[in-house]
Protein backbone atom coordinates (compact mmCIF):
# COMPACT_ATOMS: atom_id res chain seq x y z
CA UNK A 1 0.00 0.00 0.00
CA UNK A 2 2.73 2.45 0.95
CA UNK A 3 4.60 1.68 -2.26
CA UNK A 4 1.52 2.40 -4.36
CA UNK A 5 1.00 5.75 -2.64
CA UNK A 6 4.67 6.58 -3.12
CA UNK A 7 4.28 5.90 -6.84
CA UNK A 8 1.25 8.24 -7.00
CA UNK A 9 3.07 11.05 -5.20
CA UNK A 10 6.21 10.53 -7.29
CA UNK A 11 4.12 10.83 -10.46
CA UNK A 12 2.65 14.10 -9.16
CA UNK A 13 6.11 15.46 -8.29
CA UNK A 14 7.28 14.74 -11.84
CA UNK A 15 4.63 17.17 -13.10
CA UNK A 16 5.57 19.98 -10.71
CA UNK A 17 8.41 22.17 -12.10
CA UNK A 18 11.57 21.94 -10.02
CA UNK A 19 10.15 19.37 -7.58
CA UNK A 20 11.80 16.28 -9.05
CA UNK A 21 15.14 18.09 -9.27
CA UNK A 22 15.01 18.82 -5.56
CA UNK A 23 15.58 15.12 -4.93
CA UNK A 24 13.55 14.84 -1.74
CA UNK A 25 12.51 11.31 -0.76
CA UNK A 26 8.80 10.52 -0.68
CA UNK A 27 7.94 9.22 2.78
CA UNK A 28 4.55 7.69 3.46
CA UNK A 29 3.57 7.03 7.08
CA UNK A 30 0.54 5.69 8.88
CA UNK A 31 -1.61 8.38 10.48
CA UNK A 32 -1.88 8.25 14.25
CA UNK A 33 -5.51 9.30 14.22
CA UNK A 34 -7.81 7.33 11.84
CA UNK A 35 -9.94 10.46 11.49
CA UNK A 36 -7.08 11.89 9.42
CA UNK A 37 -7.17 8.97 7.00
CA UNK A 38 -4.92 5.94 6.70
CA UNK A 39 -1.63 7.41 5.45
CA UNK A 40 0.10 10.77 5.46
CA UNK A 41 2.91 12.33 3.39
CA UNK A 42 5.10 15.31 4.37
CA UNK A 43 6.73 15.86 0.97
CA UNK A 44 5.22 19.35 0.61
CA UNK A 45 7.15 20.53 3.67
CA UNK A 46 10.31 18.91 2.35
CA UNK A 47 9.95 20.83 -0.93
CA UNK A 48 9.12 24.19 0.63
CA UNK A 49 12.69 25.50 0.81
CA UNK A 50 13.99 24.36 -2.60
CA UNK A 51 10.79 25.54 -4.34
CA UNK A 52 10.51 28.67 -2.16
CA UNK A 53 6.78 28.21 -1.72
CA UNK A 54 4.47 27.62 1.21
CA UNK A 55 4.04 23.91 2.08
CA UNK A 56 0.24 24.08 1.86
CA UNK A 57 0.46 25.65 -1.59
CA UNK A 58 2.82 22.89 -2.76
CA UNK A 59 0.52 20.27 -1.23
CA UNK A 60 -2.44 21.72 -3.14
CA UNK A 61 -0.49 21.57 -6.41
CA UNK A 62 0.56 17.97 -5.78
CA UNK A 63 -2.96 16.86 -4.86
CA UNK A 64 -4.23 18.41 -8.08
CA UNK A 65 -1.67 16.43 -10.10
CA UNK A 66 -2.14 13.05 -8.36
CA UNK A 67 -3.09 10.33 -10.87
CA UNK A 68 -6.48 8.72 -10.23
CA UNK A 69 -6.47 5.46 -8.29
CA UNK A 70 -9.20 3.00 -7.40
CA UNK A 71 -7.48 2.54 -4.05
CA UNK A 72 -7.69 6.20 -2.91
CA UNK A 73 -11.07 7.31 -1.59
CA UNK A 74 -10.08 10.81 -0.50
CA UNK A 75 -7.08 13.12 -0.24
CA UNK A 76 -6.93 15.99 2.25
CA UNK A 77 -4.41 18.67 3.16
CA UNK A 78 -3.91 19.01 6.90
CA UNK A 79 -1.90 21.18 9.28
CA UNK A 80 1.15 22.91 7.83
CA UNK A 81 0.99 20.87 4.61
CA UNK A 82 0.51 17.16 5.26
CA UNK A 83 -1.17 15.24 2.47
CA UNK A 84 -3.50 12.66 4.03
CA UNK A 85 -4.85 9.68 2.13
CA UNK A 86 -7.98 7.72 2.94
CA UNK A 87 -8.08 4.35 1.17
CA UNK A 88 -11.02 2.57 -0.36
CA UNK A 89 -12.28 -0.82 0.75
CA UNK A 90 -10.94 -2.12 -2.56
CA UNK A 91 -7.40 -1.31 -1.37
CA UNK A 92 -7.74 -3.58 1.64
CA UNK A 93 -9.46 -6.26 -0.42
CA UNK A 94 -6.56 -6.18 -2.86
CA UNK A 95 -4.15 -6.56 0.04
CA UNK A 96 -5.99 -9.67 1.25
CA UNK A 97 -5.62 -11.19 -2.19
CA UNK A 98 -1.95 -10.19 -2.24
CA UNK A 99 -1.32 -11.87 1.12
CA UNK A 100 -2.58 -15.21 -0.18
CA UNK A 101 -0.91 -14.85 -3.57
CA UNK A 102 2.48 -13.93 -2.06
CA UNK A 103 2.10 -16.65 0.61
CA UNK A 104 5.45 -17.27 2.36
CA UNK A 105 7.05 -14.21 0.79
CA UNK A 106 4.42 -11.77 2.08
CA UNK A 107 6.19 -9.20 4.21
CA UNK A 108 9.42 -9.33 2.21
CA UNK A 109 10.89 -6.21 0.62
CA UNK A 110 13.94 -5.10 -1.32
CA UNK A 111 15.04 -2.18 0.87
CA UNK A 112 18.37 -3.91 1.49
CA UNK A 113 18.92 -5.33 -1.98
CA UNK A 114 22.14 -3.37 -2.54
CA UNK A 115 23.81 -4.26 0.75
CA UNK A 116 25.61 -7.37 1.97
CA UNK A 117 25.71 -7.95 5.71
CA UNK A 118 28.08 -10.09 7.75
CA UNK A 119 26.23 -10.87 10.96
CA UNK A 120 28.35 -12.26 13.78
CA UNK A 121 26.53 -13.50 16.86
CA UNK A 122 26.94 -15.74 19.92
CA UNK A 123 30.70 -16.38 19.36
CA UNK A 124 30.91 -17.69 22.93
CA UNK A 125 34.32 -18.94 24.02
CA UNK A 126 34.29 -22.72 23.39
CA UNK A 127 35.14 -23.45 27.01
CA UNK A 128 31.86 -25.07 28.03
CA UNK A 129 28.21 -25.63 27.15
CA UNK A 130 26.09 -22.65 26.17
CA UNK A 131 24.08 -21.12 28.99
CA UNK A 132 20.78 -19.25 28.79
CA UNK A 133 22.54 -15.92 28.24
CA UNK A 134 24.09 -17.33 25.07
CA UNK A 135 20.62 -18.52 24.13
CA UNK A 136 19.36 -14.94 24.09
CA UNK A 137 22.24 -13.97 21.80
CA UNK A 138 21.44 -16.90 19.53
CA UNK A 139 17.72 -16.18 19.31
CA UNK A 140 18.29 -12.46 18.76
CA UNK A 141 21.02 -12.94 16.14
CA UNK A 142 19.04 -15.57 14.25
CA UNK A 143 16.00 -13.28 14.17
CA UNK A 144 18.13 -10.41 12.86
CA UNK A 145 19.41 -12.67 10.10
CA UNK A 146 15.85 -13.61 9.13
CA UNK A 147 14.75 -9.98 9.16
CA UNK A 148 17.72 -8.83 7.07
CA UNK A 149 17.02 -11.56 4.52
CA UNK A 150 13.33 -10.59 4.42
CA UNK A 151 14.41 -7.00 3.76
CA UNK A 152 16.46 -8.11 0.76
CA UNK A 153 19.95 -8.05 2.27
CA UNK A 154 22.52 -10.67 1.33
CA UNK A 155 23.22 -12.14 4.76
CA UNK A 156 26.26 -14.10 5.90
CA UNK A 157 25.88 -15.68 9.35
CA UNK A 158 29.15 -16.15 11.21
CA UNK A 159 30.38 -17.54 14.52
CA UNK A 160 33.83 -16.30 15.59
CA UNK A 161 35.58 -19.21 17.31
CA UNK A 162 37.94 -17.98 20.01
CA UNK A 163 40.23 -20.98 19.68
CA UNK A 164 43.34 -19.12 20.80
CA UNK A 165 44.25 -17.39 24.01
CA UNK A 166 44.37 -17.97 27.72
CA UNK A 167 40.84 -19.30 28.32
CA UNK A 168 41.41 -22.17 25.90
CA UNK A 169 44.72 -22.92 27.62
CA UNK A 170 42.89 -23.11 30.95
CA UNK A 171 40.36 -25.49 29.41
CA UNK A 172 43.18 -27.72 28.13
CA UNK A 173 44.77 -27.71 31.58
CA UNK A 174 41.39 -28.49 33.19
CA UNK A 175 40.79 -31.46 30.93
CA UNK A 176 44.27 -32.88 31.42
CA UNK A 177 44.04 -32.59 35.22
CA UNK A 178 40.62 -34.27 35.27
CA UNK A 179 42.05 -37.07 33.14
CA UNK A 180 44.89 -37.53 35.65
CA UNK A 181 42.42 -37.72 38.50
CA UNK A 182 40.36 -40.30 36.62
CA UNK A 183 43.48 -42.47 36.24
CA UNK A 184 44.26 -42.41 39.96
CA UNK A 185 46.38 -39.32 40.52
CA UNK A 186 45.66 -37.54 43.78
CA UNK A 187 45.96 -33.76 44.05
CA UNK A 188 43.85 -30.72 44.80
CA UNK A 189 42.09 -29.54 41.63
CA UNK A 190 42.67 -25.79 41.14
CA UNK A 191 39.71 -23.59 42.04
CA UNK A 192 40.33 -21.35 39.04
CA UNK A 193 40.12 -24.21 36.52
CA UNK A 194 36.83 -25.12 34.83
CA UNK A 195 34.69 -27.01 37.32
CA UNK A 196 31.74 -28.41 35.33
CA UNK A 197 31.04 -32.11 34.95
CA UNK A 198 31.37 -31.64 31.18
CA UNK A 199 35.15 -31.21 31.68
CA UNK A 200 35.37 -34.64 33.36
CA UNK A 201 33.22 -36.21 30.64
CA UNK A 202 35.38 -34.84 27.81
CA UNK A 203 38.61 -35.61 29.65
CA UNK A 204 37.65 -39.28 29.92
CA UNK A 205 38.20 -39.61 26.17
CA UNK A 206 41.76 -38.30 26.33
CA UNK A 207 43.08 -41.71 27.34
CA UNK A 208 41.59 -43.19 24.15
CA UNK A 209 43.68 -41.01 21.84
CA UNK A 210 46.26 -42.71 19.61
CA UNK A 211 48.95 -40.91 21.57
CA UNK A 212 47.43 -40.31 25.01
CA UNK A 213 49.06 -37.51 27.02
CA UNK A 214 51.23 -38.02 30.10
CA UNK A 215 49.33 -39.89 32.81
CA UNK A 216 51.55 -39.15 35.77
CA UNK A 217 52.06 -35.95 37.67
CA UNK A 218 55.78 -35.43 38.29
CA UNK A 219 57.01 -34.46 41.73
CA UNK A 220 56.85 -30.76 42.32
CA UNK A 221 54.26 -30.08 39.63
CA UNK A 222 51.96 -28.34 42.12
CA UNK A 223 54.74 -26.99 44.32
CA UNK A 224 55.45 -23.32 44.95
CA UNK A 225 52.37 -22.00 43.19
CA UNK A 226 51.59 -18.30 43.63
CA UNK A 227 48.70 -17.42 45.92
CA UNK A 228 47.06 -15.42 43.16
CA UNK A 229 44.64 -17.77 41.39
CA UNK A 230 45.29 -16.52 37.86
CA UNK A 231 49.06 -16.52 38.34
CA UNK A 232 48.88 -20.09 39.65
CA UNK A 233 46.92 -21.21 36.59
CA UNK A 234 49.44 -19.58 34.26
CA UNK A 235 52.29 -21.40 36.01
CA UNK A 236 50.48 -24.74 35.75
CA UNK A 237 49.89 -24.16 32.05
CA UNK A 238 53.59 -23.47 31.51
CA UNK A 239 54.54 -26.63 33.40
CA UNK A 240 52.02 -28.65 31.41
CA UNK A 241 53.52 -27.34 28.16
CA UNK A 242 57.02 -28.27 29.31
CA UNK A 243 55.94 -31.73 30.43
CA UNK A 244 53.87 -32.67 27.37
CA UNK A 245 55.81 -30.72 24.79
CA UNK A 246 54.13 -28.37 22.37
CA UNK A 247 52.64 -31.18 20.25
CA UNK A 248 51.26 -32.98 23.32
CA UNK A 249 49.80 -29.80 24.70
CA UNK A 250 48.25 -28.98 21.33
CA UNK A 251 46.71 -32.47 21.18
CA UNK A 252 44.92 -31.93 24.51
CA UNK A 253 43.98 -28.40 23.49
CA UNK A 254 42.48 -29.60 20.20
CA UNK A 255 40.59 -32.47 21.84
CA UNK A 256 38.96 -30.21 24.42
CA UNK A 257 38.18 -27.52 21.83
CA UNK A 258 36.63 -29.93 19.32
CA UNK A 259 34.46 -31.61 21.94
CA UNK A 260 33.09 -28.35 23.32
CA UNK A 261 32.67 -26.81 19.87
CA UNK A 262 30.81 -29.86 18.57
CA UNK A 263 28.48 -29.60 21.54
CA UNK A 264 27.88 -25.89 20.88
CA UNK A 265 27.28 -26.53 17.19
CA UNK A 266 24.77 -29.30 17.91
CA UNK A 267 23.05 -27.29 20.62
CA UNK A 268 22.54 -24.31 18.33
CA UNK A 269 21.41 -26.46 15.41
CA UNK A 270 18.79 -28.09 17.64
CA UNK A 271 17.72 -24.55 18.58
CA UNK A 272 17.24 -23.72 14.91
CA UNK A 273 20.38 -21.57 14.73
CA UNK A 274 22.86 -22.35 11.97
CA UNK A 275 25.79 -20.51 10.42
CA UNK A 276 27.33 -20.01 7.03
CA UNK A 277 30.80 -20.04 8.56
CA UNK A 278 32.60 -20.88 11.80
CA UNK A 279 35.60 -18.55 11.64
CA UNK A 280 38.73 -19.56 13.55
CA UNK A 281 40.64 -16.91 15.50
CA UNK A 282 43.81 -18.98 15.03
CA UNK A 283 43.40 -18.75 11.26
CA UNK A 284 44.02 -15.02 11.47
CA UNK A 285 47.56 -15.69 12.67
CA UNK A 286 48.22 -18.58 10.31
CA UNK A 287 46.98 -16.61 7.29
CA UNK A 288 49.02 -13.55 8.21
CA UNK A 289 45.94 -11.37 8.73
CA UNK A 290 47.06 -10.25 12.19
CA UNK A 291 50.50 -9.27 10.94
CA UNK A 292 48.96 -7.52 7.93
CA UNK A 293 46.78 -5.44 10.26
CA UNK A 294 49.77 -4.58 12.46
CA UNK A 295 51.81 -3.64 9.39
CA UNK A 296 48.98 -1.41 8.18
CA UNK A 297 48.81 0.37 11.53
CA UNK A 298 52.58 0.86 11.50
CA UNK A 299 52.44 2.14 7.91
CA UNK A 300 49.79 4.66 8.96
CA UNK A 301 52.08 5.75 11.83
CA UNK A 302 49.57 4.97 14.56
CA UNK A 303 51.66 2.58 16.67
CA UNK A 304 54.60 3.18 18.98
CA UNK A 305 56.88 1.17 21.28
CA UNK A 306 56.77 1.52 25.05
CA UNK A 307 58.30 -0.74 27.71
CA UNK A 308 59.04 -3.37 25.08
CA UNK A 309 55.42 -3.57 23.86
CA UNK A 310 53.78 -2.16 20.73
CA UNK A 311 50.90 0.23 21.40
CA UNK A 312 48.12 1.51 19.14
CA UNK A 313 47.30 5.23 19.41
CA UNK A 314 43.64 4.54 20.08
CA UNK A 315 43.16 7.86 21.89
CA UNK A 316 43.74 9.65 18.57
CA UNK A 317 40.49 8.04 17.40
CA UNK A 318 38.25 8.62 20.39
CA UNK A 319 39.13 5.70 22.67
CA UNK A 320 39.77 6.39 26.35
CA UNK A 321 43.34 5.08 26.28
CA UNK A 322 45.93 3.60 23.95
CA UNK A 323 45.89 -0.18 23.49
CA UNK A 324 48.62 -2.81 23.44
CA UNK A 325 48.68 -4.85 20.23
CA UNK A 326 51.96 -6.74 20.82
CA UNK A 327 53.05 -7.65 24.35
CA UNK A 328 56.60 -7.25 25.60
CA UNK A 329 57.12 -11.00 25.11
CA UNK A 330 56.21 -10.74 21.40
CA UNK A 331 52.74 -12.25 21.67
CA UNK A 332 49.92 -10.38 19.98
CA UNK A 333 46.90 -9.38 22.04
CA UNK A 334 43.26 -10.36 21.63
CA UNK A 335 42.61 -6.80 20.49
CA UNK A 336 45.12 -7.22 17.65
CA UNK A 337 43.25 -10.32 16.48
CA UNK A 338 39.92 -8.54 16.76
CA UNK A 339 40.83 -5.58 14.56
CA UNK A 340 42.47 -8.00 12.11
CA UNK A 341 39.22 -9.95 12.05
CA UNK A 342 37.20 -6.85 11.22
CA UNK A 343 39.63 -5.88 8.48
CA UNK A 344 39.28 -9.44 7.15
CA UNK A 345 35.50 -9.02 7.07
CA UNK A 346 35.73 -5.85 5.01
CA UNK A 347 38.27 -7.37 2.64
CA UNK A 348 35.89 -10.26 2.06
CA UNK A 349 33.63 -7.65 0.48
CA UNK A 350 30.88 -7.17 3.06
CA UNK A 351 29.27 -3.75 3.05
CA UNK A 352 27.99 -3.80 6.60
CA UNK A 353 29.35 -5.56 9.68
CA UNK A 354 26.85 -6.29 12.44
CA UNK A 355 28.11 -7.73 15.72
CA UNK A 356 25.89 -9.03 18.51
CA UNK A 357 27.84 -8.73 21.76
CA UNK A 358 27.10 -8.97 25.45
CA UNK A 359 26.34 -5.76 27.31
CA UNK A 360 29.60 -6.17 29.24
CA UNK A 361 31.45 -5.49 25.97
CA UNK A 362 30.13 -1.94 25.61
CA UNK A 363 33.57 -0.48 26.31
CA UNK A 364 35.06 -2.57 23.54
CA UNK A 365 33.06 -0.87 20.77
CA UNK A 366 35.02 2.44 20.57
CA UNK A 367 38.39 0.67 20.45
CA UNK A 368 37.32 -1.57 17.57
CA UNK A 369 35.92 1.49 15.78
CA UNK A 370 39.25 3.22 16.41
CA UNK A 371 41.13 0.28 14.92
CA UNK A 372 38.96 0.25 11.81
CA UNK A 373 39.38 3.99 11.28
CA UNK A 374 43.15 3.78 11.78
CA UNK A 375 43.33 1.04 9.12
CA UNK A 376 41.48 3.25 6.64
CA UNK A 377 38.03 1.67 7.02
CA UNK A 378 34.82 3.59 7.61
CA UNK A 379 33.74 2.87 11.19
CA UNK A 380 30.14 3.54 10.14
CA UNK A 381 30.30 0.19 8.37
CA UNK A 382 30.35 -1.43 11.81
CA UNK A 383 27.22 -1.69 13.92
CA UNK A 384 27.23 -3.37 17.33
CA UNK A 385 24.08 -4.51 19.08
CA UNK A 386 24.55 -5.13 22.80
CA UNK A 387 22.43 -7.80 24.47
CA UNK A 388 21.59 -7.39 28.13
CA UNK A 389 21.73 -10.18 30.67
CA UNK A 390 19.13 -12.85 31.35
CA UNK A 391 17.87 -13.71 34.81
CA UNK A 392 16.27 -17.15 34.84
CA UNK A 393 13.49 -17.85 37.32
CA UNK A 394 12.01 -21.19 38.25
CA UNK A 395 9.50 -21.61 41.04
CA UNK A 396 10.12 -18.01 41.96
CA UNK A 397 13.83 -18.64 42.53
CA UNK A 398 16.63 -17.06 40.53
CA UNK A 399 19.15 -19.48 39.00
CA UNK A 400 22.90 -18.88 39.19
CA UNK A 401 25.12 -18.78 36.12
CA UNK A 402 28.90 -19.12 36.09
CA UNK A 403 30.72 -21.08 33.38
CA UNK A 404 33.98 -21.40 35.34
CA UNK A 405 32.30 -22.69 38.52
CA UNK A 406 30.07 -25.05 36.57
CA UNK A 407 26.96 -23.79 38.38
CA UNK A 408 24.67 -22.73 35.57
CA UNK A 409 21.62 -23.84 33.63
CA UNK A 410 22.57 -24.68 30.08
CA UNK A 411 20.66 -23.66 26.99
CA UNK A 412 20.05 -27.35 26.34
CA UNK A 413 18.47 -27.78 29.78
CA UNK A 414 16.27 -24.74 29.25
CA UNK A 415 15.12 -26.02 25.88
CA UNK A 416 14.33 -29.41 27.38
CA UNK A 417 12.12 -27.77 30.01
CA UNK A 418 10.26 -25.09 28.03
CA UNK A 419 10.79 -26.12 24.39
CA UNK A 420 12.49 -24.35 21.52
CA UNK A 421 9.48 -22.22 20.62
CA UNK A 422 9.03 -20.68 24.05
CA UNK A 423 12.77 -20.10 24.39
CA UNK A 424 13.04 -18.41 20.99
CA UNK A 425 10.05 -16.13 21.60
CA UNK A 426 10.82 -15.22 25.21
CA UNK A 427 14.39 -14.27 24.29
CA UNK A 428 13.26 -11.68 21.71
CA UNK A 429 9.96 -10.37 23.00
CA UNK A 430 11.76 -7.53 24.79
CA UNK A 431 14.38 -5.18 23.41
CA UNK A 432 17.91 -6.57 23.50
CA UNK A 433 18.86 -3.39 25.38
CA UNK A 434 16.67 -4.39 28.33
CA UNK A 435 17.41 -6.95 31.01
CA UNK A 436 15.26 -10.06 30.65
CA UNK A 437 13.63 -11.97 33.47
CA UNK A 438 12.84 -15.37 31.97
CA UNK A 439 9.95 -17.03 33.80
CA UNK A 440 10.24 -20.75 33.07
CA UNK A 441 6.90 -21.52 34.72
CA UNK A 442 5.11 -19.07 32.42
CA UNK A 443 6.99 -20.38 29.39
CA UNK A 444 5.72 -23.90 30.12
CA UNK A 445 2.12 -22.92 30.75
CA UNK A 446 -0.66 -23.60 28.26
CA UNK A 447 -2.64 -20.41 28.79
CA UNK A 448 -3.27 -17.09 27.12
CA UNK A 449 -0.78 -15.54 29.55
CA UNK A 450 1.99 -17.40 27.75
CA UNK A 451 2.71 -15.32 24.63
CA UNK A 452 4.02 -18.22 22.53
CA UNK A 453 0.94 -20.30 23.30
CA UNK A 454 -1.30 -17.30 22.54
CA UNK A 455 0.28 -16.69 19.14
CA UNK A 456 0.43 -20.33 18.08
CA UNK A 457 -3.16 -20.85 19.16
CA UNK A 458 -4.30 -18.17 16.69
CA UNK A 459 -2.68 -20.10 13.85
CA UNK A 460 -4.01 -23.44 15.10
CA UNK A 461 -7.53 -22.02 15.39
CA UNK A 462 -7.62 -21.11 11.70
CA UNK A 463 -6.40 -24.59 10.85
CA UNK A 464 -9.21 -25.96 13.02
CA UNK A 465 -11.76 -23.88 11.12
CA UNK A 466 -10.52 -25.30 7.83
CA UNK A 467 -10.74 -28.84 9.20
CA UNK A 468 -14.31 -28.20 10.29
CA UNK A 469 -15.08 -26.95 6.81
CA UNK A 470 -13.76 -30.17 5.33
CA UNK A 471 -15.67 -32.28 7.86
CA UNK A 472 -18.92 -30.62 6.74
CA UNK A 473 -18.19 -31.53 3.16
CA UNK A 474 -17.58 -27.91 2.18
CA UNK A 475 -14.63 -26.23 0.48
CA UNK A 476 -13.28 -22.74 0.21
CA UNK A 477 -13.88 -21.05 -3.15
CA UNK A 478 -11.11 -18.51 -3.73
CA UNK A 479 -12.78 -16.88 -6.73
CA UNK A 480 -16.09 -16.49 -4.93
CA UNK A 481 -14.31 -15.15 -1.88
CA UNK A 482 -12.48 -12.50 -3.90
CA UNK A 483 -15.77 -11.39 -5.43
CA UNK A 484 -17.51 -11.20 -2.05
CA UNK A 485 -15.04 -9.25 0.08
CA UNK A 486 -17.41 -6.27 0.25
CA UNK A 487 -19.45 -8.38 2.71
CA UNK A 488 -16.67 -7.99 5.29
CA UNK A 489 -18.38 -5.01 6.89
CA UNK A 490 -18.11 -5.85 10.59
CA UNK A 491 -15.89 -3.44 12.59
CA UNK A 492 -13.65 -6.37 13.64
CA UNK A 493 -13.22 -7.40 10.01
CA UNK A 494 -12.34 -3.86 9.00
CA UNK A 495 -9.79 -3.63 11.81
CA UNK A 496 -8.24 -6.99 10.97
CA UNK A 497 -7.78 -6.04 7.32
CA UNK A 498 -6.12 -2.80 8.43
CA UNK A 499 -3.85 -4.65 10.84
CA UNK A 500 -2.84 -7.28 8.30
CA UNK A 501 -1.79 -4.58 5.85
CA UNK A 502 0.76 -3.33 8.41
CA UNK A 503 2.83 -6.52 8.36
CA UNK A 504 5.28 -5.60 5.55
CA UNK A 505 6.15 -2.25 7.12
CA UNK A 506 6.47 -3.90 10.54
CA UNK A 507 9.02 -6.35 9.15
CA UNK A 508 10.90 -3.56 7.37
CA UNK A 509 10.99 -1.44 10.54
CA UNK A 510 12.16 -4.40 12.62
CA UNK A 511 15.00 -5.01 10.14
CA UNK A 512 16.04 -1.36 9.97
CA UNK A 513 15.93 -0.93 13.74
CA UNK A 514 17.38 -4.36 14.64
CA UNK A 515 14.27 -4.93 16.73
CA UNK A 516 12.55 -8.32 16.35
CA UNK A 517 10.35 -7.43 19.31
CA UNK A 518 8.35 -5.26 16.89
CA UNK A 519 7.23 -8.44 15.14
CA UNK A 520 6.31 -10.04 18.46
CA UNK A 521 4.17 -7.06 19.49
CA UNK A 522 2.54 -6.92 16.07
CA UNK A 523 1.63 -10.62 16.13
CA UNK A 524 0.19 -10.29 19.64
CA UNK A 525 -2.08 -7.49 18.41
CA UNK A 526 -3.25 -9.49 15.41
CA UNK A 527 -3.79 -12.59 17.54
CA UNK A 528 -5.80 -10.59 20.07
CA UNK A 529 -8.01 -9.14 17.32
CA UNK A 530 -8.46 -12.55 15.74
CA UNK A 531 -9.36 -14.31 19.01
CA UNK A 532 -11.99 -11.62 19.67
CA UNK A 533 -13.32 -12.01 16.11
CA UNK A 534 -13.42 -15.80 16.49
CA UNK A 535 -15.43 -15.54 19.69
CA UNK A 536 -17.89 -13.02 18.25
CA UNK A 537 -18.65 -14.46 14.80
CA UNK A 538 -19.14 -17.73 12.99
CA UNK A 539 -17.07 -18.30 9.88
CA UNK A 540 -18.75 -21.39 8.47
CA UNK A 541 -22.17 -19.82 7.84
CA UNK A 542 -24.90 -20.88 5.44
CA UNK A 543 -24.42 -17.83 3.22
CA UNK A 544 -21.77 -19.13 0.80
CA UNK A 545 -20.60 -15.68 -0.27
CA UNK A 546 -20.13 -14.47 3.29
CA UNK A 547 -18.58 -17.79 4.32
CA UNK A 548 -15.98 -17.65 1.57
CA UNK A 549 -15.15 -14.01 2.28
CA UNK A 550 -14.63 -14.65 5.98
CA UNK A 551 -12.55 -17.72 5.26
CA UNK A 552 -10.37 -15.63 2.97
CA UNK A 553 -9.81 -13.19 5.82
CA UNK A 554 -8.90 -15.88 8.35
CA UNK A 555 -6.63 -17.62 5.83
CA UNK A 556 -4.81 -14.31 5.38
CA UNK A 557 -4.50 -14.10 9.16
CA UNK A 558 -3.05 -17.61 9.24
CA UNK A 559 -0.52 -16.71 6.54
CA UNK A 560 0.64 -13.57 8.33
CA UNK A 561 0.90 -15.40 11.67
CA UNK A 562 2.88 -18.16 9.99
CA UNK A 563 5.25 -15.71 8.27
CA UNK A 564 5.79 -13.72 11.45
CA UNK A 565 6.44 -16.78 13.59
CA UNK A 566 8.91 -18.07 11.03
CA UNK A 567 10.89 -14.82 11.25
CA UNK A 568 11.07 -15.36 15.00
CA UNK A 569 12.15 -18.98 14.64
CA UNK A 570 8.92 -20.24 16.20
CA UNK A 571 6.83 -23.07 14.76
CA UNK A 572 3.22 -22.63 13.65
CA UNK A 573 1.41 -25.80 14.74
CA UNK A 574 -1.87 -26.82 13.11
CA UNK A 575 -3.22 -28.41 16.28
CA UNK A 576 -2.84 -27.57 19.96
Amino acid sequence: MKEQLQQLVTAAIAQLPGAAEAGRPVEIDRTRDPQHGHFSCNIAMQLARPLQQKPRDIAALLVDKLPPSEFVAAVEIAGPGFINFRLTEAAFHAELRHILDAADSYGNSDIGKDESVLLEYVSANPTGPLHVGHGRHAAYGACLANLYAAAGHRVHREYYVNDAGRQMDILALSGWLRMLQATGAEFSYPEGAYQGDYVTDIAADLTALDEPPQHKVPAGFFADLPEDQDAALDMLIRRMRELLGESGFEQVHRHMLDAVLDDIRDDLAEFGVTYDEWFSEKSLTVSGDVQNALDLLAKNNVTYEKLGAIWFRATDYGDEKDRVVVRDDGRTTYFASDIAYHLNKRRRGFDRLVNVWGADHHGYVPRVEAGMTAMGEDKERLHVELVQFVALYKGGQKAQMSTRSGEFITLRQLRAEVGNDAARLFFVMRSNEQHLDFDMDLARSESSDNPVYYLQYAHARVCSVMRQLDERGLSWDAARAAASLSLLSEPQEQQLMLSLSKFPETVAAAALQNAPQHVVHYLKDVAQEFHAYYNAHKFIVDDAALRNARLMLVLAIRQVMQNGLRLLGVSAPEQM
